[in-house]
């Protein structure tokens, strides 16, 4: 049997000032990861510690380093779901938790419900024995500032939104050596948020989706478009009929693209241990190792811009 794992560190107008840092982040993440599938370990506990070594890293805006609402206050999103049951948690709009993901591993585990949101998903973290921290512990001098400087421009209901900052919301794929697939994503949504606000991040079909009999995805971008085309479901389904998961990516993206202007990215993996991407957006940060590798490849894939000022569908190129 095979292994292999692939991770993503968000896709969107990521500054040039940042990429090496993003790059160093997702090859962290891969290789913490692959490291437990070369021991054996799970493809669970693979994307759970590939995730955590993302949300610990402030370039990120997952666990410390997240983007602030408009109250100036981080509230985190995460899921995880396992490719060979079905079986799958989540949490969001939690304030106290530094590494969600592993929250998130705890509703899986338990069985009993699938989504816990907000002071419920933080006294089952507190029942379960996952420590909470202090809010201010998440949050880092750049995301500060930039909230003391553009709190003043908080949306207006009904007024619309784009968001301008980059989304680096975290994701991880995994194979593991029993043939199974997992997934987990981890996000401090988009900059100026209402208070309560959820994305795609942690909704499943949405954000991340696995089945060991068709494959497994994790997207990143804007959230409101990724939940309406249920885009991980969406790059599933293509890689079963397709078989390859770098067209089934691509042709995802197409779509997204062009049924919404959709604006963000996939990364996904075959049940046979081959992995593919896609982004529609000007950067996406990602990290992969498959069998026939010898270290991880980390890059930040560009896209080049057409005249239309639209972004094309096409693979990352390595940096």
């Amino acid at each position: 049997m095979t292994i292999a794992i692939i991770v993503h560190g968000g896709a969107w107008d990521i500054p040039l000032a940042l990429h090496a840092q993003h790059i160093a982040g997702c090859r962290a993440a891969a290789e913490a990861g692959w490291d437990l599938l070369s021991k054996g370990g799970s493809a669970l506990d693979a994307v759970e510690a590939a995730v955590r070594v993302m949300e610990d890293d402030p370039v990120f805006d997952a666990g410390r380093g997240s983007h602030l609402n408009q109250d100036g206050e981080v509230e985190l999103d995460a899921g995880i779901m396992d490719g060979r049951t079905l079986d799958a948690g989540a949490v969001a709009a939690v304030k106290c938790i530094r590494n969600p993901i592993s929250l998130a591993r705890r509703v899986l585990t338990d069985g009993q419900h699938v989504f816990l949101v907000g002071t419920g998903a933080e006294r089952f973290a507190q029942r379960t024995g996952i420590p909470l921290c202090d809010p201010a512990e998440l949050v880092v001098e750049r995301e500060r500032q930039a909230w003391l400087q553009q709190g003043s421009k908080a949306l207006v209901p009904g007024a619309g939104f784009r968001p301008q900052a980059a989304a680096d919301t975290v994701g991880a794929v995994a194979l593991d050596i029993k043939a199974n697939l997992a997934v987990g994503n981890s996000t401090g949504g988009t900059f100026l948020k209402l208070p309560g606000r959820v994305g795609d991040t942690p909704i499943f079909g949405c954000g991340l989706y696995a089945d060991n009999h068709m494959g497994a995805a994790v997207c990143t971008g804007w959230g409101e478009q990724i939940m309406k085309t249920v885009l991980a479901k969406t790059t599933v389904d293509q890689l079963a009929w397709l078989s390859d998961p770098m067209t089934a990516a691509q042709v995802a993206l197409v779509y997204f693209q062009e049924r919404i202007g959709g604006l963000g990215g996939v990364i996904c993996a075959a049940p046979d241990g081959r992995v593919g991407w896609a982004h529609s957006t000007p950067y996406m940060a990602f990290g992969y190792r498959t069998a026939d590798m010898q270290a991880v490849r980390a890059q930040m894939g560009r896209q080049k811009r057409q005249a239309n000022s639209a972004y094309q569908v096409e693979r990352g190129e390595e940096e």
